[in-house]
């Protein structure tokens, strides 16, 4: 199924939950020298200008990250979330007007050093031709492909370091185990490799297929967070919160998210909440 869009969905609570967890493990990395691969296996458009017709039809980044641009200079205190709307106003053609939503391409790619790598996979023929569109920077392929597959089939990387968001729609079933699968292979080519899962809380429960297959697969530390906006059982249907997995998390992440959560999750409104743990194994 190539259905998905995310632009139906632009800068809502989740991309907040995902973009600040990748801006956060970003700026860890970039503290050493030594170039890094960055991969996103679904990568979609890039940017998403928020007056489109896709996203203007839910207007999901209204309860998303609007309400925090219009609080930001609040938020400043807090060094991630300065650090992260800092760098979401640089995605501004108009300085001071929130008029675009950068998706993780642009995350990764901003601060994309001479010898560091970025590769971008999109399966979806409409995606990918966003993708392309846009003004390619040096060390950046796109790719028109399955980036679960691509992903595995390039491993291990030429560089030292290597980053990889895994960040599908799930609108198949399957996709929980699929990416269960894909996360354990890299893993086993490159068991340094710094691996970030994102998945949604949905009433079906289904991304405990996922969690409990990474824990069979013993991998040895994972850290765990979840942003919900509201709780499940509330009678709005859909996606109710953001589950984030980040394998070999660099050191404090834990700590810096939960900061900053702390001040994002009050503007959410009374029902959200935000929480996390460590995966440890032997």
């Amino acid at each position: 199924m190539l259905s998905y869009q995310h632009a139906y969905h632009a800068g809502n609570f989740a991309d907040i939950h995902k973009h600040l967890t990748l801006h956060a493990v970003i700026d860890h990395l970039l503290r050493k020298d030594s170039p890094i691969t960055f991969i996103d296996t679904h990568a979609g458009r890039g940017v998403y200008p928020l007056t489109a017709e896709e996203t203007a039809r839910l207007h999901e980044y209204r309860e998303g990250v609007l309400l925090l641009w219009e609080a930001r200079r609040k938020l400043d205190e807090e060094p991630l979330l300065a650090g992260w709307l800092a760098a979401l106003a640089e995605a501004q053609p108009r300085a001071g007007r929130l008029s675009h939503y950068p998706g993780s391409p642009w995350w990764m790619g901003r601060r994309l050093r001479p010898r560091d790598r970025q590769l971008l996979f999109e399966l979806h023929p409409g995606e990918h031709g966003h993708l392309t569109g846009q003004a390619p920077a040096e060390g950046v392929r796109a790719i028109h492909g399955d980036g679960l597959k691509g992903l595995v089939e390039r491993l291990p990387v030429a560089t030292p370091r290597l980053c990889v968001l895994i960040d599908p729609s799930y609108e198949r079933k399957a996709e929980y185990s699929e990416v269960a699968e894909a996360l354990l292979a890299t893993l086993r080519k490159a068991r340094h490799a710094v691996v970030l899962v994102w998945y949604p809380l949905l009433p079906a429960g289904r991304h405990h297929e996922l969690l409990e297959a990474v824990k069979a697969g013993g991998i040895r530390k994972v850290w765990r967070s979840e942003l919900r906006q509201r709780q499940p059982g509330q009678e709005a249907r859909g996606m109710f919160g953001s589950g984030m997995l980040v394998v070999n998390p660099p050191w404090g992440l834990d700590a810096r998210l939960a900061d900053a959560m702390a001040r994002v999750v009050p503007l959410l409104g009374d029902t959200a909440d935000y929480r996390g743990d460590w995966w440890v194994g032997e």
